[in-house]
C-alpha cells in the first residue's frame, strides 16, 4: 500500500521566497491570494490529496473502468464521490473567472494544487485537468452564449470536458482528419466521424460531458488550414440550461491500456451529432492550441507528480528495508542488517530524483506565474515577452519533464529490487501511469522537432536570446555573492554549452536541416537542464537568504545539499548533449531505411 505526503512546505517556499508572488499584489487576482489564503488552500488541498484521493489510487488501478452494452461507462468505486468533493469545494474553478463561477485566483495556485491532486491520483485528476483545458479554449474563442451555457457547469464540476483530436489514421498530422461537419439551416453542424484516445470520453461521474471536437466543414481547404473546432455536448442543453436529449455521440469501446486505468480512454463515434462552431470556420487549430498548450504544461506537471510520489515511497522503503551492512561499522548493530538507505548508490539514486522533482516543480510554477502576470497586465511588452517564453519553454516542460519523470519512476522502482515488480508495493503502478506522459499531447520527439524547427528560429531567435539573456543577467547580478559562486559557475558553464549548441543548430539548419533535427532531442534536454539549473540557482539563493536572516531548519539544509547535488552531478550533462548536437546527423539520416 502506497502513501503520499503533499509537499506543502516546498510549495510555500517556492511561492513565498523564490517566486516572491506577493510582489504582484497590485494585479487582479493576486491581491486575493494572500499568504494566509495560500496557506489555507495548500493545507486543505493536501488533506484532500492524502485522505480522499490517494486512498482511491490503487482501487482505481485494480478496478479500472467498465463499458456496458448500452455504451455507458462506469468508473471505479469512490471516484464519483471524490470528484463531487472537488467540484463542490471550488477546486476545478480555482482560477476560473468569477463571472462564470470561478474564484479568479492565479493559475500558479491551481498548478500547485494540481500537482498534489495528480500525485495522489493521476487518473482522477485528469478529469479536472481536461475540463479546465476545455474551459480555457471556450473562454478565448467561444461565443458569449457558449461561455454562459457551458463554462459555469464545467467549473463547478457538474459537467466535465474533453478534447477530441486523434483519429484512427491520424495522430500528430491533424491535417489528415476525416471527421466531417455539415452546416444546418439553424446554424448548427452535424458531426460525423470517429475519434480515438479520448481521455474521459464517457463516464457516469457527471451528468454531462462537453466534447471539443476538431472536424472538417464540407468544402474546407485541405490540410490543417481546413480544420474547425466544435462544441458537441454528450447531452443537448435546453435554452433554460436544463439537459435535453442524448446527442448522437457514443462510446464504441474503451482501450485496454498499460496504466491510468481509472480514466477511460475512449473511442467516440459521432453519427450526425449536433455541434456548434467555436470561433470561425477553418480556424480550429487556433482554438485547440489554447487547450493543447495548457495540456502540455499539465502533462509535464503530471510526470513531476508521479516522480514525486514514486520518490516518496521509494525513500520510505529505503529507510525501512534491511539488507546488507554499511561500509565500516554497522548503522544498526542491534538489527540483522542495516536499512538500505545507508548505501551510497541508494542515496545517489534518491537524491537525483529529489533534485529533479524540486527543480521541475519550480519551473512549472515559474512559468505559470509568468503567464499569470502577462494575462493580468496591460503592458504589451510583457505580453510579447511572455508569449515568447511560453512558446519556447512549453515543449521543454512537456518533453524534458516527462522523459525524466518516467526515468525517475523507474529509478524509484529499482530501490525495491524484485519487490518493485510486485503489485502489492505499488511501485509498478507509478511506472505504468507515468509512461503515458511522454506519449500523449504530442510525443516527445514532436516536442523536440517543434522546439528546434519552429520555436527556435521564430522572430530571428528572439525567444532563446531573451531566455539566455535572463540567465546571464542572474549570473552577473549574483557574481559577487561568494556563497552562490558554485551555482553561478555551474550555471555559466551550462549556459555556455547552450549558446554553442544554439549556434550550431542554427548553422546546421541553413546548410542541411536534417543535421539540426537529428540533434533536436539533445537540444531540448540541454535547454531543459539550463532551465532547471536556473531554478536551482534561484532556490539556493532564497534558502541562503533565509539562513542569513536567522532561520535554521532541516528543510533549508536539505535544500542546499540537494541543489549542490544537481549542480555537481546533473547539470554537467549539458556537455554530453552538446557533443551529440555537434556530431550532426549524417550517421542517422544517411543510413538506408532498409537496414533497420
Amino acid at each position: 500500500m502506497t502513501t503520499y505526503r503533499a509537499p506543502v512546505q516546498d510549495l510555500q517556499f517556492l511561492l513565498d521566497d523564490v517566486l516572491k508572488i506577493d510582489r504582484f499584489n497590485n494585479l487582479p487576482g493576486f491581491s486575493e491570494a494572500t499568504r494566509d489564503v495560500r496557506t489555507a488552500i495548500l493545507s486543505e488541498a493536501a488533506r484532500l490529496s492524502e485522505e480522499v484521493l490517494h486512498p482511491l489510487n490503487s482501487r482505481g488501478d485494480i478496478e479500472g473502468c467498465t463499458r456496458h452494452e448500452d455504451a455507458s461507462v462506469t468508473l471505479p468505486q469512490g471516484f464519483r464521490e471524490a470528484f463531487k468533493q472537488l467540484g463542490e469545494g471550488g477546486w476545478i474553478g480555482l482560477s476560473g473567472p468569477s463571472e462564470y463561477g470561478g474564484q479568479d485566483l492565479p493559475m500558479t495556485i491551481s498548478c500547485a494544487v494540481g500537482e498534489m491532486f495528480s500525485s495522489a491520483n493521476m487518473a482522477l485528476e485528469m478529469f479536472s485537468g481536461l475540463t479546465k483545458g476545455a474551459v480555457a479554449a471556450l473562454l478565448v474563442h467561444g461565443s458569449e452564449e457558449q461561455k454562459q451555457r457551458y463554462v459555469p457547469k464545467m467549473l463547478s464540476g457538474q459537467w466535465t470536458g474533453t478534447m477530441n483530436l486523434t483519429e484512427p489514421h491520424c495522430g500528430t498530422d491533424l491535417g489528415m482528419m476525416r471527421t466531417k461537419a455539415v452546416k444546418q439551416a439553424d446554424g448548427t453542424y452535424r458531426i460525423t466521424g470517429t475519434k480515438i484516445f479520448i481521455s474521459g470520453g464517457e463516464h457516469d461521474m457527471t451528468e454531462n460531458i462537453v466534447h471539443l471536437v476538431l472536424a472538417r466543414v464540407d468544402g474546407a481547404p485541405t490540410g490543417i488550414k481546413g480544420v474547425s473546432l466544435f462544441v458537441v455536448p454528450k447531452r443537448l442543453v435546453n435554452e433554460d440550461g436544463t439537459l435535453g436529449d442524448r446527442n448522437a455521440v457514443s462510446c464504441g469501446s474503451i482501450e485496454h491500456k498499460m496504466g491510468i486505468h481509472g480514466n477511460p480512454t475512449c473511442v467516440l463515434n459521432y453519427e450526425g451529432a449536433t455541434g456548434w462552431l467555436v470561433g470561425r470556420e477553418n480556424k480550429g487549430m487556433e482554438a485547440m492550441f489554447v487547450m493543447m498548450n495548457e495540456a502540455r504544461i499539465g502533462v509535464g506537471l503530471q510526470a513531476t507528480s508521479q516522480s514525486e510520489v514514486a520518490y516518496q515511497n521509494a525513500a520510505n522503503y529505503a529507510k525501512e528495508r534491511l539488507q546488507g551492512r554499511a561500509l565500516g561499522s554497522p548503522a544498526s548493530p542491534d538489527k540483522p542488517a542495516d536499512p538500505i538507505i545507508v548505501h551510497p548508490d541508494v542515496r545517489r539514486t534518491l537524491q537525483g530524483i529529489r533534485a529533479h522533482n524540486q527543480a521541475a516543480r519550480a519551473l512549472v510554477l515559474f512559468s505559470a506565474l509568468r503567464n499569470d502576470v502577462a494575462h493580468r497586465s496591460d503592458d504589451p511588452a510583457i505580453r510579447e515577452a511572455t508569449n515568447d517564453f511560453m512558446g519556447l519553454l512549453t515543449p521543454v516542460i512537456k518533453g524534458v519533464l516527462t522523459d525524466r519523470g518516467m526515468a525517475n519512476a523507474l529509478a524509484a522502482q529499482q530501490m525495491y529490487g524484485g519487490h518493485g515488480y510486485i503489485v502489492e508495493t505499488g511501485a509498478e503502478q507509478f511506472v505504468r501511469d507515468v509512461r503515458i506522459t511522454p506519449l500523449y499531447e504530442g510525443a516527445n520527439g514532436i516536442q523536440a522537432l517543434d522546439l528546434v524547427a519552429r520555436k527556435l528560429p521564430r522572430e530571428n531567435g528572439r525567444a532563446i536570446r531573451a531566455f539566455i539573456g535572463e540567465v546571464d543577467r542572474f549570473i552577473e547580478e549574483n557574481g559577487g555573492n561568494d556563497g552562490l559562486a558554485p551555482a553561478t559557475v555551474a550555471l555559466r558553464s551550462a549556459t555556455s554549452d547552450l549558446k554553442t549548441a544554439t549556434g550550431a543548430v542554427t548553422k546546421f539548419a541553413m546548410s542541411d536541416p536534417n543535421d539540426a533535427i537529428a540533434g533536436s532531442t539533445d537540444y531540448m534536454h540541454l535547454l531543459g537542464l539550463v532551465a532547471l539549473g536556473y531554478m536551482w540557482a534561484m532556490m539556493i539563493k532564497a534558502a541562503q537568504e533565509k539562513i542569513a536572516a536567522g532561520e535554521r531548519s532541516d528543510f533549508l539544509a536539505a535544500k542546499l545539499s540537494t541543489g549542490a547535488f544537481f549542480l555537481e552531478r546533473t547539470l554537467p550533462e549539458t556537455a554530453l548533449n552538446l557533443r551529440r548536437i555537434l556530431a550532426g546527423g549524417k550517421n542517422i539520416t544517411d543510413v538506408p531505411a532498409e537496414t533497420f
